[in-house]
């Protein structure tokens, strides 16, 4: 049941969007809130589609970019990790 819920957090999308200039701190929170303000093409600005229901998702983002917010830095620093797995 987690897993069904991540899939559709916008923090997680983002993790994987690997789109070049695309926001990385708070990259979740931020979907959901250009979808809550009538963004036209996440895609194209976030690299990843919007939840269907931006603001359900909003607390959990948020509390899933700030736990992540030191790794994000790190990134926006240009630490990069070798990190290989997930599903």
């Amino acid at each position: 049941m987690v897993l069904a819920l991540l899939s559709g957090c916008a923090s997680v999308r983002t993790l994987d969007a690997a789109k070049p200039g695309a926001p990385i701190v708070y990259s979740g929170t931020r979907l959901d809130l250009y979808a809550m303000q009538g963004g036209c093409c996440p895609m194209d600005r976030f690299g990843a589609e919007a939840p269907a229901y931006p603001g359900l998702d909003l607390p959990a983002s948020a509390l899933l970019d700030t736990l992540l917010l030191p790794l994000s830095l790190l990134t926006v620093l240009g630490v990069s990790f070798q990190a290989t797995g997930g599903l």
